[in-house]
């Protein structure tokens, strides 16, 4: 790790042919940026997890823990239906995970040639945008019993005049959750998937493969899925660790008696029983091992498949016309993804709803009061959800900016190692060191203040604008650079002059994710604010316990609507800044 941070510190030697933009005396800026990039990353995850690691056995001396041991652990595996909460943590993260992932994989093999494919490369990142409460909330306004989709169906259809006695929501084994998690996670690994599409000329295999006599579906699972996995291999482990630990879905889809093993350990560490802090912790770090274990169950499953993949490469089978792949993959795509849109068609609805009676498809009398009566309300906890997100947005962006300028200047990409530190906020639970750092907050008496909240934002929203800002940052014509250093530019001033307006468009797309992010973020608002910050999410989820649907689901609309102006000014701007240079409308 430390060699990591001063490989990536130091001033790099630039790659052969790529010459290296410093003038001496410029440039010097850039050069602690990764370092302390990396430190803002490691500090607080590092002592969240010694802050749950030592009260796991035992050792936290402002509650009288001052001796080491195993009693927490004792205690922990004694708590009823513990088995249960991780039974129900593996059925829902790991089936959402993996049916979010073998759809995304049916339909790329089937659908690649289709307009349809292309189509839905426009539309993926307002989907990815949505909150995972509000899918969650929608979802659950859905499949209820009571739900628009029993609505819809009753009772001509099925004779039903109350609703049915039927666990669809938080039912016992999570399956309702699972699917949460498959239909809010599908836009992210689609997302991801294509821009590795990009990366791999996978239209130039798949054109060989065909030539060769294989079937469309099997072409792109012989040639393309082999390229394309190692570079979605990271987001789906971000994917799988976040289902087996998500806690706001959880909360509103999972079951109760007992819920998952994150919801447990939350309630643990919330209790007036101060005792339990310390069954907390332990459970907290049972819940890091059980996303080490799927992760690593996860990497044999790899190897297996790869062994299996290489004798049917080798059986020379060329599959047929596709057209069976074609229609399972739109069938799956498109199923999952109109779950996600009919659930925020049911947020709108309940958001304006006044008399909705069962089995009434639509709403008998409609009315904007439920949005009056609690104006007072919405309007500090929106502007407390937008500042939030505004300025942990802000410090990624500014961030994530010098660690590529100094990719430039230097000449040279950080390796794998760096990657994965760049995820590790999304592959390490949060339960597992956000409790370790609300200690550390209190203990420096940062705790429920604006920087704790935005350093713990920080730490889920700088990877994803990484993610969306590095390809089109690295991908920029390197001419424009040596034309302005011909005319005597600087580095600073090729960054402010020539670069930054170029990319202002995939910069204001980064800054909408980021800032989607921050939104939908549950526990470390929680955590970092000491439950005493409300948030547009931190409400919902509170709301989504019992109480009056049409406020839930107002709650849940302005949660949506937030990200989805984000990225409708991600569009807007860069339209309206360059609307007379067209020269400048790089794709994002």
């Amino acid at each position: 790790m430390g060699a990591t941070l001063r490989r990536l510190s130091e001033p790099a030697r630039p790659a052969a042919g790529a010459p290296a933009l410093r003038l001496p005396g410029t440039g010097d800026w850039t050069r602690p940026v990764p370092a302390l990039t990396l430190t803002l990353f490691l500090l607080p995850i590092g002592a969240g997890l010694l802050g749950t690691l030592l009260p796991a056995f035992g050792w936290l001396p402002a509650l009288g823990g001052r001796a080491l041991g195993l009693g927490p652990w004792r205690a922990l595996f004694a708590e009823p239906g513990l088995g249960r909460a991780v039974l129900v943590s593996l059925v829902s993260g790991v089936g959402g995970s993996v049916a979010a992932l073998a759809v995304v994989v049916l339909f790329c093999a089937g659908c690649h040639r289709s307009r349809l494919f292309r189509r839905l490369r426009v539309v993926l990142a307002p989907l990815l945008a949505v909150p995972h409460a509000a899918v969650a909330i929608g979802l659950a306004f859905l499949i209820a019993p009571s739900g628009l989709l029993a609505r819809l169906v009753s009772p001509w259809a099925t004779g039903w005049t109350l609703p049915p006695d039927v666990a669809m929501v938080n039912d016992p084994w999570g399956l309702a959750l699972g699917l949460g998690l498959a239909v809010k996670e599908l836009p992210f690994l689609l997302l991801m998937t294509f821009g590795a599409l990009g990366q791999v000329q996978a239209a130039q295999r798949l054109r060989t493969a065909r030539a060769l006599g294989y079937g469309p579906a099997t072409a792109w699972l012989k040639t393309v899925l082999p390229a394309v996995w190692p570079l979605v291999r990271l987001p789906f482990y971000a994917v799988l660790a976040y289902s087996l630990s998500v806690v706001d879905m959880a909360i509103i889809l999972g079951p109760s008696t007992p819920p998952s093993l994150a919801v447990l350990v939350v309630r643990w560490f919330y209790d007036p029983d101060l005792s339990l802090r310390f069954v907390a912790a332990a459970g907290a770090l049972l819940q890091l091992a059980l996303v080490a274990g799927a992760i690593g169950l996860a990497a044999l499953a790899e190897r297996l498949a790869a062994r299996l993949g290489r004798r049917w490469l080798a059986g020379g089978g060329r599959g047929g016309g596709g057209r069976a792949a074609d229609l399972a993959g739109r069938t799956a795509a498109l199923g999952a993804l109109g779950l996600g849109l009919a659930s925020l068609l049911g947020i709108a609805l309940w958001s304006v709803a006044w008399r909705w009676r069962y089995p009434e498809a639509l709403p008998s009398v409609w009315s904007a009061q439920t949005w009056l009566r609690h104006l007072d309300a919405l309007l500090p906890t929106t502007a407390v959800t937008f500042g939030l997100g505004l300025a942990a947005t802000l410090v990624a962006l500014a961030l994530v900016v010098g660690c590529l300028e100094r990719e430039q200047r230097g000449g040279r990409r950080p390796g794998r190692g760096a990657l994965w530190l760049l995820y590790l906020p999304l592959l390490v639970p949060q339960v597992a060191f956000l409790f370790g750092v609300q200690v550390l907050a209190v203990r420096l008496g940062l705790d429920g203040g604006w920087l704790a909240l935005v350093w713990s934002h920080l730490l889920f929203v700088l990877p994803y604008v990484f993610l969306a800002l590095a390809e089109p940052y690295r991908a920029l014509d390197p001419r424009f650079g040596r034309a302005a250093r011909c005319l005597g530019a600087g580095p600073d001033r090729m960054l402010w002059r020539i670069r930054l307006p170029m990319l202002l468009r995939p910069l204001a797309f980064a800054a909408a994710v980021g800032f989607a992010v921050s939104v939908g973020q549950y526990l470390p608002t929680l955590f970092a604010g000491g439950g005493r910050v409300a948030t547009l999410t931190t409400e919902a989820v509170a709301l989504s316990a019992g109480g009056d649907r049409r406020v839930l689901a107002v709650y849940a609309f302005l949660q949506t609507l937030l990200p989805l102006l984000a990225f409708l000014a991600a569009l807007a701007l860069p339209a309206w800044r360059h609307r007379r240079r067209r020269g400048l409308r790089l794709p994002s």
